[in-house]
């Protein structure tokens, strides 16, 4: 992936060292992960229980206030993984402003945050095990950088566009949360069985892959960030964390009903998908017959 030399996003905080601004204690709005690794693995495919229901612990009720303890903190200027993360977040910024403002829309960027182990949000305690992760009540992403190294060592997906694709489904939920899509989920939380909103949740991040693909469309047509084998690593990550691959791998046995990501197959269709067509119209996961 060509990110090397271009714009870095100015809405990055390093928490790494323990400063920074941080949320409130309370617990906000639901946090949406790629993958929810470790609670995946260990409450869901090793003891049965839903990672969302584990997920859901954190959430719930109104969103905390912020709090300011230190000023933000910008990662080190010789910190390539965070230059990386910072010049991927960039791009997004670029893509989503150019397709709002194509639909008449405003696009507010995200933030993103660089922590270790756990990190306050207004979605509750952010932990590392939880994978990377976006927050609804405060519009951040927040990802622990050692992630990239499960993603890569555990899981079987390495590379710098598997990386990318990463930042770019919880960019994802962002503009499902700018679009009221995410309002509309949590509507749905108490009005419909444990199954039922699993199967949403599924459709939910299909979408948020399906737009990772729309960010990669544009993303090469304007500034050809693509190379020799991107689009095939970021095919591989999505199916490295398929509900399916994951449940398999942590506990022999796949249960459909669990699903709250969507399976390896449905993962990389959908994020094809917008890759293939850059449009967000082609990502109506809800409306689908067939995922």
């Amino acid at each position: 992936m060509k990110w090397e030399g271009n714009r870095q996003s100015d809405n990055v905080e390093d928490r790494r060292s323990g400063g920074g601004s941080s949320g409130g204690g309370g617990l906000g709005g639901r946090s949406i992960g790629i993958g929810s690794i470790a609670i995946a693995l260990v409450a869901s495919y090793f003891f049965g229980i839903n990672p969302m229901t584990v997920l859901s612990l954190l959430s719930g009720g109104s969103p905390a206030p912020q709090t300011q303890s230190a000023p933000a903190q910008r990662p080190p200027a010789d910190d390539r993984m965070a230059s990386f993360v910072s010049t991927v977040l960039a791009d997004t910024e670029d893509v989503w402003k150019d397709v709002f403002a194509q639909s008449g829309r405003t696009y507010d960027n995200p933030k993103l945050v660089l922590f270790r182990g756990t990190t306050s949000t207004a979605c509750g305690a952010g932990q590392a095990a939880m994978g990377p992760f976006y927050c609804p009540a405060d519009r951040t992403v927040y990802i622990d950088l050692d992630f990239y190294e499960t993603l890569q060592n555990r899981l079987g997906a390495p590379g710098d566009f598997a990386q990318a694709y990463v930042i770019a489904h919880e960019v994802g939920h962002h503009v499902q949360n700018l679009l009221g899509i995410s309002a509309k989920m949590d509507d749905m939380r108490g009005r419909v069985s444990q199954v039922e909103y699993n199967a949403l949740s599924v459709r939910l991040e299909l979408q948020a892959d399906c737009f990772a693909g729309v960010w990669a469309n544009h993303a090469q047509a304007s500034r050809q960030l693509l190379e020799a084998g991107d689009v095939a690593e970021a095919m591989n990550a999505a199916a490295k964390i398929g509900d399916d691959a994951l449940q398999r791998a942590g506990a022999g046995q796949v249960v459909p009903d669990s699903f709250t990501h969507g399976t390896s197959a449905q993962r990389q269709r959908w994020f094809e998908n917008g890759l293939t067509n850059g449009n967000l119209k082609r990502c109506d996961t809800f409306s689908a017959r067939q995922l």
